[in-house]
């Protein structure tokens, strides 16, 4: 009996045997030290196919459009902003539901999900169809990427913890630069609902993957779930990112945004007051409590917020004001996706080893200056010179994500590290909803989009000159709109303090 206890003491982690042997823990699963290589392959394969399906639909729109016959504006946009919706109001209730029943059921359901109703996208027969299987995607999605960052820091001792989100940052640049390329060959010399099916290998080899190698014990119950907090959760993000997602077709002084708006918030309202009041709340606001928790998860909003308006608003720069062909625009793009995919695992090293706090106040730096130089972008810009802001600006986002992610992670105790990576998806979804929602306002609001129309249709004539100079002062201003938020980020970062480190 004592070798068997000895060998199960094997089994765990340093920081989970100190839990074990202090008697204070009241966490509802423990993940098994499975090798850690293995964790982390299963895990980029799931995130890979998460953040891959989010970029990959986009420049398949007009064929399906074409396919079902609707124009490119109004309900198509559902097939993105369906999924999108979804996926921001789960992913802090898959975080909880983690938590209580562990992390390793929440994948394979998320897998099961995401997998079969990939199937289900590409076998549509209408419209309709097609957007109520994205939603139920968004479902499977959410619950990958909720409890993907949880997975890897239980697999990873505490002091490679940034090494790992590092590593995992490489799929998610994978996912997101592939994405267009792969899907505008896929449109091009297939079918757009291809872009579907290729998810359903990745799908079945995720399954057997995480069956075979990932280890996991419940080994005390997980209480009761929070139906009514999980609905308010789910209303209050939904609607907000609906209304934002929508805000610059319909208006902001729609009736239609408006209600959604205030329905999200009103909801939002009242979710803390139920949730103090249950003894298994369905999101944990005891974590925002922590000072280095709040900061960074505050830091990483927006990080967001500033940074994804790069992705948004430069191929309307390129392929308006350039007349750059969507193929060139696409490549065009890559550059910072993959200097994330180069330079985060070193920045997660370097945290590691150093601390996470002066790296991401640095890296947020860089991404402000880098900002700033996209914003001085125009008509007679050479193809180096966009290459070599965007490598800046993603030279300073990555030096800022695995160092923030790190430390956002670290102040969560182990038994609420589903709550924070759901915490953690969830700021990045709302950052990005509000960057596309406060770009395209400023953008459109300085006339930009509508010169930018103009150009693209050949109609501008003698107004050439005038629309292009319209287009580059609303640009302009809308990226040092977006330096101006990421120099807040600086000081959000400076003032979290700092946090503790784990030699184990």
């Amino acid at each position: 009996m004592n070798q068997q206890r000895k060998n199960t003491d094997n089994t765990l982690t340093d920081g989970q045997r100190s839990e074990k042997d202090s008697g204070t823990t009241e966490t509802a699963v423990v993940q098994q030290h499975t090798n850690k290589w293995t964790t982390l392959l299963v895990v980029a394969i799931g995130v890979f196919m998460a953040t891959l399906d989010s970029s990959i639909v986009n420049i398949s729109l007009p064929a399906i459009a074409r396919d079902f016959g609707v124009p490119l504006s109004g309900a198509i946009e559902w097939v993105i902003i369906a999924y999108l919706v979804v996926t921001a109001a789960v992913l802090l209730t898959a975080g909880r539901l983690a938590d209580m029943v562990g992390r390793k059921i929440v994948w394979l359901i998320g897998l099961v999900v995401f997998t079969g109703s990939s199937v289900l996208c590409g076998f549509a027969t209408s419209l309709a169809f097609l957007i109520a299987a994205r939603a139920l995607q968004g479902l499977g999605g959410a619950l990958l990427l909720a409890v993907s960052p949880a997975m890897l820091t239980a697999a990873f001792p505490s002091n490679e913890r940034g090494r790992a989100l590092g590593l995992n940052a490489i799929n998610v640049a994978l996912g997101v630069s592939v994405g267009p390329i792969l899907g505008g060959f896929i449109t091009g010399y297939f079918t757009w609902r291809w872009i579907f099916f290729v998810n359903v290998p990745f799908g079945i080899l995720g399954l057997i993957a995480t069956v075979i190698f990932i280890k996991e014990k419940v080994t005390r119950s997980p209480g009761r779930f929070d139906p009514l907090g999980a609905a308010l959760l789910a209303i209050g993000l939904a609607c907000i990112t609906a209304g934002l997602s929508f805000a610059q077709e319909l208006g902001w002084g729609s009736p239609t945004i408006l209600i959604l708006l205030i329905v999200g918030v009103i909801a939002l309202i009242i979710l803390p007051f139920v949730e103090l009041r249950v003894p298994n709340p369905a999101i944990v606001l005891s974590l925002l409590k922590s000072r280095v928790f709040s900061s960074a998860l505050l830091s990483l909003v927006i990080s967001f917020l500033a940074l994804f308006a790069v992705s948004f608003m430069l191929p309307f720069y390129l392929e308006e004001l350039r007349g750059f062909s969507s193929e060139l625009s696409g490549f065009l793009l890559t550059p910072l996706p993959l200097t994330l995919a180069f330079i985060a695992p070193i920045s997660g090293m370097l945290a590691d080893r150093y601390g996470t706090r002066w790296l991401a106040v640095g890296g947020m730096a860089i991404a402000c200056v880098g900002l700033i130089s996209i914003s001085f972008l125009n008509e007679q810009s050479s193809i180096w010179d966009i290459v070599w802001r965007l490598l800046l600006t993603g030279v300073g986002q990555s030096l800022f994500q695995s160092p923030n992610n790190s430390a956002l992670l670290g102040a969560a105790p182990r038994e609420h590290q589903g709550s924070a990576s759901g915490f953690l998806a969830t700021a990045r979804t709302i950052g990005q909803s509000l960057s596309i929602a406060l770009a395209g306002a400023i953008f459109t609001g300085l006339g930009g989009a509508t010169a930018g129309l103009m150009l693209v249709s050949g109609k501008a004539g003698a107004q050439t000159a005038q629309l292009q100079q319209t287009f580059v002062q609303s640009f302009h201003l809308t990226f040092v709109v977006c330096a101006a938020i990421a120099a807040v980020g600086v000081l959000a970062s400076l003032t979290r303090g700092k946090e503790t480190r784990k030699t184990a």
